[in-house]
């Protein structure tokens, strides 16, 4: 009987013991579930707390980003221009060096014609051999080459004759081309031939050669006169024999770029020059 007494005891003790303990294991994982719910809004207060401290201290690194693009881009487009600026002025550089070197060079070809160009006083030589053509040549002075040299179909022995009886006047008359390129009156290469209001035929430019350099070297020394050059012995022709020749200054007058006028300058003579030669564009 009293074995039986104390297995109950004993029972009822252990099974005290068990519900106990489990209620206090229950309290302890209550409390602990409620410290848990307590101190998860804490973690996700400081989870938010830490995530906003990432992106403020992510912010700075955006806007310097940002600005640093931005700077990187206005210098492309500043260089840009600067590039364009510069090309732009290399290339009108180029062209001013360009057309300077042009004006250059076409003032070294045409340095000759004005060296050789005339002025209001030039010297003025007739001559040719007593059985051919007549000749005139213009100088600026009696020293320097022919800015212009003609041969005319009248023979000299008849100009002589023409300028024995009074005065004389001879025009030579080109025609005047719209298409063609407007240059020097005196360039131009064939004229009509008039004396004393008579055709006498056609006009020729010539270039000097080394016949008509020794005949005006002959004369260089004679300021105004008129003469006979002896010939080289051979039988007298068109091209050879004696040479008559006259020379004076003449006055020149440009009328126009399509009309000139040379007055030999005479001064024993009070009135009108003894001869005038006129050169018209027509």
């Amino acid at each position: 009987m009293k074995t039986i007494m104390a297995k109950s005891f004993q029972d009822l003790s252990s099974k005290r013991q068990f519900h106990w303990t489990a209620k206090v294991s229950n309290e302890e994982q209550e409390q602990e579930e409620v410290t848990s719910k307590d101190s998860s809004p804490n973690r996700n207060e400081e989870g938010k707390t830490e995530n906003i401290k990432v992106h403020s201290f992510k912010n700075p690194q955006v806007s310097n980003t940002k600005s640093s693009t931005l700077n990187t881009i206005h210098e492309n487009k500043a260089e840009d221009k600067q590039e364009s600026s510069s090309a732009t002025r290399r290339k009108l550089q180029t062209i001013a060096v360009a057309r300077l070197k042009s004006v250059l060079t076409a003032f070294g070809r045409n340095r000759s014609n004005f060296q050789q160009g005339l002025g209001t006083r030039v010297v003025g030589t007739l001559f040719g051999h007593r059985r051919g053509h007549v000749h005139f040549a213009f100088q600026k002075d009696s020293t320097s080459q022919p800015a212009f040299l003609v041969e005319l179909a009248t023979p000299i022995s008849g100009l002589v004759r023409e300028m024995a009886s009074g005065l004389v006047r001879i025009a030579l008359e080109c025609d005047k081309e719209e298409e063609k390129k407007v240059s020097r009156l005196i360039d131009e290469p064939v004229w009509r031939t008039y004396c004393n209001g008579k055709k006498c035929g056609f006009a020729t430019r010539r270039e000097i050669g080394a016949k008509e350099l020794q005949i005006l070297k002959a004369v260089e020394p004679i300021s105004m006169g008129a003469g006979v050059l002896p010939g080289n012995g051979e039988e007298e022709s068109a091209d050879s024999g004696e040479i008559m020749y006259m020379r004076a200054k003449f006055e020149r007058v440009i009328g126009s770029r399509d009309s000139e006028a040379f007055y030999m300058m005479n001064p024993d003579s009070n009135g009108a020059p003894e001869l005038s030669i006129y050169l018209l564009r027509v």
